[in-house]
């Protein structure tokens, strides 16, 4: 079952994203806002993952490499200085995109299975991390200005 790819890829995205955003917040002890709201949205993607961990046993989850590729490519770990903050935000953003086509794709696929314990699932994360984007577009909008001009 393709559900079972889709499980597999979305468990081992949330799981590092977690881990993403647990080295942002570890390199932002400067920015405490950044650093607080970094480890919250870490343990949001950790009881995400936690949460799909039924259904990856009833539907056979399937581990893909491709959240891994995603991950080595994009987050190199964390930068310096006010540019690197805004490129650290942009590759948590860029991962949590990830997530949300794969909470959508799941969704989809929850509604065809008949799963409607998925699919309840499916719509509190795809929430939270539409919430996380959306802390993300803002952060980096409050950092972008910052990081450009040089007073």
């Amino acid at each position: 079952m393709n559900l079972a790819h889709y499980l597999g890829l979305l468990h081992r995205a949330q799981m590092n994203l977690a881990d993403a955003f647990r080295h942002v917040a570890a390199a932002r002890q400067d920015e405490p806002d950044v650093k607080y709201l970094c480890e919250q949205q870490a343990k949001v993607c950790d009881g995400h993952a936690d949460r799909l961990r039924p259904f990856a046993e009833r539907y056979r989850e399937q581990a893909e490499e491709e959240p891994d590729r995603l991950h080595s490519e994009l987050f190199h770990g964390t930068r310096t200085g006010g540019l690197g903050l805004l490129r650290d935000l942009q590759d948590l953003y860029l991962m949590a995109v990830e997530c949300d086509i794969s909470w959508t794709v799941a969704g989809q696929a929850a509604q065809g299975a008949r799963d409607g314990e998925l699919l309840e699932v499916v719509t509190t994360c795809e929430g939270e991390t539409a919430v996380q984007l959306q802390w993300l577009r803002t952060r980096m909008n409050q950092a972008a200005p910052q990081a450009f001009v040089v007073l």
